[in-house]
């Protein structure tokens, strides 16, 4: 199993925007020093109690400066609201600097805040993302490209620098509705699935949709679903439950228009995030590879960006060190790694 954490880039806890970058660079760092093997960065734009992550691909090429081996992914790009011919060239460029460790993220985010403030309309973020999805793969892979389309047109354009990896970076598409997993199936792409939009106890449903889509479709394999979700490690169960608590609500209350009824304490236990003793979280993330088949875990660290740096970093080092060895030590040299080449679809994206 691939193991890695998710990062907004803000603690509440801190005294300055300043020291929370200072901060999040420490954890990033520690984090492939305990041997982690994938950081992934936040696109949330506009939610100052929340994320400083508003510009995810400078912050994964300061990442790239500052490490040699963790492979840096983006949890989401917005493709929507970028140009894509920049986004092809900033990406190629994070993944000269980093020596091939980019895994391209992808979606269209489930929040319109963003898309009218930069005056986009969120209904036409479905047509956008394909299209741009599409042309950045063109930009990458092809020596010189053209395109027209419904948003953009342009001719002869040359990708510099192109990318480390061939035929490009790996690419993954976020799930954010129960009915875009079959459609990440169908298309023939790794997924992505966070715990904002449902409970986890729909994920072995959604998942196999997606499995089940991917193999009408006619894509090899079994296609590779990844798991982001709140995890919390302390020494003892009520530690862990006392200091989560708080940042687990507010976690599972970002999007109240998707709550299905009131939410307690322990329903956001059960279905928000994983918190426990190395030995429960490590249960609870078995469980899940076993009954959804997910071929790996991201975890956000940093629950509702409230805990303190010295309780996310005592978390990160249980998490790397108490957990993660736990998987590694039964991995097999067939396992899925992010180093290894990833097939994906060139079908248009339409969902």
């Amino acid at each position: 199993m691939e193991f890695g954490i998710f990062h907004e880039f803000l603690s509440a806890g801190t005294g300055s925007q300043n020291e929370s970058f200072a901060q999040s660079f420490a954890q990033i760092e520690a984090a492939e020093q305990w041997g982690l093997d994938i950081v992934w960065v936040a696109e949330i734009h506009m939610n100052p109690t929340r994320c400083l992550s508003s510009a995810p691909l400078t912050l994964a090429s300061a990442i790239a400066a500052r490490t040699r081996r963790i492979a840096i992914g983006t949890a989401v790009q917005v493709l929507p609201l970028g140009h894509p011919l920049r986004l092809a060239e900033e990406t190629a460029t994070i993944d000269q600097i980093s020596g091939g460790r980019l895994v391209f993220g992808v979606g269209r985010s489930a929040f319109p805040r963003s898309y009218n403030a930069y005056g986009i309309p969120y209904e036409e973020s479905q047509d956008r993302f394909a299209e741009s999805l599409e042309i950045i793969k063109k930009a990458w892979t092809e020596p010189v490209t053209s395109h027209r389309g419904r948003y953009w047109s342009f001719d002869n354009f040359t990708l510099v620098p192109r990318p480390v990896r061939q035929p490009h970076p790996p690419i993954r598409i976020a799930a954010s509705q129960p009915d875009t997993y079959a459609a990440i199936g169908r298309l023939g792409y790794p997924l992505l699935s966070a715990m904002r939009a449902s409970p986890m106890e729909d994920l072995p449903a959604n998942v196999a949709a997606y499995r089940e889509a991917w193999r009408e479709a006619g894509h090899p394999g079994r296609g590779e679903a990844y798991l982001q979700v709140p995890v919390y490690v302390a020494e003892s169960r009520e530690a862990a439950e006392a200091e989560a608590r708080d940042g687990l609500l507010r976690f599972a209350t970002y999007r109240a228009d998707l709550m299905r009824g009131p939410l307690t304490y322990d329903a956001a236990l059960r279905q928000k995030g994983i918190v426990g003793t190395p030995d429960t979280v490590a249960v609870r993330i078995a469980e899940l590879r076993d009954t959804a088949g997910i071929d790996g875990i991201s975890a956000e660290i940093n629950i509702g960006s409230l805990l303190t740096h010295d309780q996310v970093m005592r978390s990160l080092r249980l998490y790397c060190q108490a957990v993660m060895p736990r998987f590694k030590q039964i991995a097999t040299s067939a396992e899925h790694s992010v180093n290894e080449e990833t097939p994906c679809s060139t079908a248009p994206i339409a969902f």
